[in-house]
């Protein structure tokens, strides 16, 4: 204790006491150094190539950024549908048709005094060829129902009748006196039967504006 008192009167008496020539210099204090702020890293993603195998290459370090092209507007036409229409093909075959026509005109009676014979009745008649061929060997043939002796006018013949003609033929039978006759036309080619026509009662031609005048004459078909 008395130690500790003498220690601290020396330390005040030397503390108040100048009698240094230089002012003795603090004792120095070793201050640490101020840290500076630590920079904040932000992490830089890397992007890795995929690898390349069978060479080695120094990847390049110039990145060439391609900016995106904004498209203009461009007028894109919208088709058009064109219906042509596909013209069929028409092929015309030629079928031959044989087909005849008759018409009885009318009929009269008279006296055949040449043949031999008393009364006897005659038909007029338009036979018609319209096929489109010729009818070889036409005929004409008229029947009575009163019919006594064959008439050799009974039938009579064209040796071709074209195709689109016609023809105004006189045919005759022998018939009984004062007897409404009843007739048949038969019209035939090459034998052939192709039409056969009735009259009950044949109109007298007289009638009608008297007999054709172009008897055996061949002629284009009348409308």
């Amino acid at each position: 204790m008395k130690k500790l008192i003498l220690f601290l009167f020396i330390a005040i008496f030397l503390s108040s006491c100048t009698g240094w020539g230089v002012a003795p210099q603090p004792f120095p204090v070793l201050t640490p150094i101020p840290s500076s702020t630590p920079g904040i890293v932000t992490p830089t993603p890397f992007i890795i190539p995929p690898p390349i195998f069978g060479e080695t290459s120094t990847p390049s370090t110039n990145v060439t950024v391609i900016s995106p092209v904004t498209p203009e507007n461009t007028f894109t036409p919208t088709p058009t549908l064109t219906f042509t229409p596909i013209q069929p093909t028409v092929t015309f075959t030629f079928v031959p048709v044989q087909s005849a026509n008759l018409v009885i005109l009318g009929c009269n009676t008279s006296i055949d005094i040449t043949h031999g014979m008393g009364e006897v009745t005659n038909a007029f008649v338009t036979v018609k060829n319209n096929g489109t061929i010729d009818l070889p060997n036409t005929c004409a043939i008229l029947r009575a129902i009163d019919e006594d002796r064959e008439h050799p006018n009974k039938k009579v013949c064209l040796s071709n009748l074209p195709a689109q003609n016609e023809v105004n033929l006189k045919l005759t039978v022998d018939s009984q006196y004062k007897v409404d006759t009843i007739i048949q036309v038969d019209i035939t080619s090459n034998e052939v039967t192709l039409l056969r026509l009735d009259k009950q009662s044949c109109k007298d031609i007289s009638l009608f504006g008297g007999a054709p005048s172009d008897l055996d004459q061949i002629k284009p078909l009348t409308p």
